[in-house]
């Protein structure tokens, strides 16, 4: 295929995929969902399950073998840029202004992971055969664990101020405790993938050396110099294109020492340094999350390609009741338990599981944490298709059990606002109110 027609064949494609990704996603909102649901089943729509079977060649036609590469390498940057817009917005400041955050925080994280890797534990010859005979290694119990215990921070972002709920105590602690859990299990996904899948002892020694050594460079050498730079810098016009090349460099420091660009972006979007208040700089994020939300919809195409509906089995819906029971019971037990017994903070059993329900958010977070998974050899496609009904079935239950819970005095929620001033939109951790989804394109 000649350059000209790779272009060409690319440029359909981009076509295609953001106008049924906004479309979907649109239709989504309508039904009272996140976008990013009718986003993603936009992108299962678009792959092998489904366009794959019409006739005549047409999703062969439309994506060809020779345009994959550059597809995967925009939905790659997509995903720096997401991240690196979580990590700059990643506050635990909020720990200090909720008594039960901790508790909630601590146990909505290692609950999931400890009926992650039980579940395994438990059954590991059907997780093997689910897995199309991969090992059940420490690696992969390691990475159930964290798969389970993810959190989709700004797609519970968008859901709080949907339904109204954004100045509540339930809303409130829920998307601190969510922002708490999600800068816990990063760590511990870096940690369990470096090396590879299945590296040797002594390489995953000094690689995470390397990475360890990588991360106290940023933090006590790189920020410092980052936050001196910006007090003599002019405005936006100078540290948009410094954010941007910082991002894409961190990522690509990261991926040569063996993990996914995204760890790089998240921990540049840590370093990088703030307001004096300690709020993010919106006219830094604002675009780099534009950016991020035009390209995010080819990363749900490249989602949804993977997912092949039709190499499941009967026997895999067992395992996918059992991991949906998991991941339920976790999240929605953890927020629970955790929220009503919290000492000094007790919640009622409605808020308290009002607060389980919302942890129990999970969307593009997920899906981040399954195609990193995916991409190191840690699950197979049999694995990814069920993680991702289970990532779907769980997004979207939030609502409906919120309408469910909500109490009979309690106001409906108004429609979205739109601001001709870009805000900075609530992310991980960030106190509401919450703004804009930021997982949901063009807006992520």
């Amino acid at each position: 295929m000649s350059t000209d027609s790779v272009v060409s064949h690319v440029v359909a494609a981009l076509t295609v995929v953001i106008a049924a990704s906004h479309a979907a996603g649109a239709l989504a909102r309508r039904l009272g969902q996140p976008p990013v649901i009718g986003q993603l089943f936009a992108g299962i729509a678009l792959g092998p399950s489904l366009l794959g079977l019409l006739p005549g060649g047409v999703y062969e036609k439309l994506f060809p073998d020779q345009i994959q590469p550059v597809l995967t390498s925009l939905a790659q940057v997509a995903l720096v840029f997401f991240l690196f817009a979580v990590g700059y917005e990643l506050d635990l400041g909020l720990l200090r202004h909720q008594k039960a955050v901790t508790a909630v925080s601590v146990t909505g994280f290692v609950l999931p992971m400890l009926l992650g890797a039980g579940i395994v534990l438990a059954l590991p010859d059907a997780f093997a055969e689910v897995n199309d005979g991969r090992p059940v290694d420490t690696t992969f119990v390691l990475y159930m664990a964290v798969a389970l215990s993810i959190t989709a921070v700004p797609v519970l972002a968008s859901i709080i101020k949907d339904q109204g709920i954004a100045r509540t105590g339930p809303g409130t602690i829920a998307m601190a405790a969510a922002g708490v859990i999600d800068a816990l299990s990063w760590p511990v996904l870096a940690v369990v993938l470096v090396g590879g899948a299945h590296g040797s002892a002594r390489a995953w020694v000094v690689e995470t050396a390397l990475l360890a050594g990588y991360v106290l460079v940023m933090l006590f050498a790189v920020r410092p110099l980052l936050a001196r730079w910006f007090r003599r810098s002019g405005g936006p016009a100078a540290r948009v294109p410094l954010a941007v090349t910082f991002a894409l460099a961190s990522a690509w420091v990261t991926h040569e020492l063996g993990l996914h660009v995204i760890f790089g972006a998240l921990l540049a979007g840590i370093v990088m340094p703030r307001l004096p208040d300690g709020s993010p700089d919106a006219r830094v994020l604002g675009p780099l999350q534009d950016i991020g939300g035009l390209l995010l919809p080819m990363f749900f195409a490249i989602s949804g390609t993977a997912v092949v509906l039709g190499g499941l089995h009967a026997s895999d819906l067992l395992i996918l009741a059992v991991i949906c029971a998991a991941a339920v019971a976790g999240k929605v037990g953890a927020g629970t338990v955790s929220a009503r017994g919290a000492r000094g903070a007790r919640r009622s059993w409605r808020d308290a599981l009002l607060i389980g329900v919302l942890l129990n958010t999970r969307g593009l977070t997920e899906l981040v944490v399954l195609n990193v998974g995916l991409q190191a050899g840690v699950i197979g496609p049999r694995l990814y298709a069920l993680l991702v009904v289970m990532a779907l079935l769980t997004t979207a239950a939030t609502g409906p059990l919120i309408r469910l819970l909500r109490r009979p005095d309690e106001t409906p929620p108004r429609p979205p606002v739109e601001r001709k001033v870009p805000d900075v939109r609530s992310g991980a951790g960030s106190a509401p109110p919450v703004a804009a989804d930021a997982e949901a394109a063009p807006s992520p």
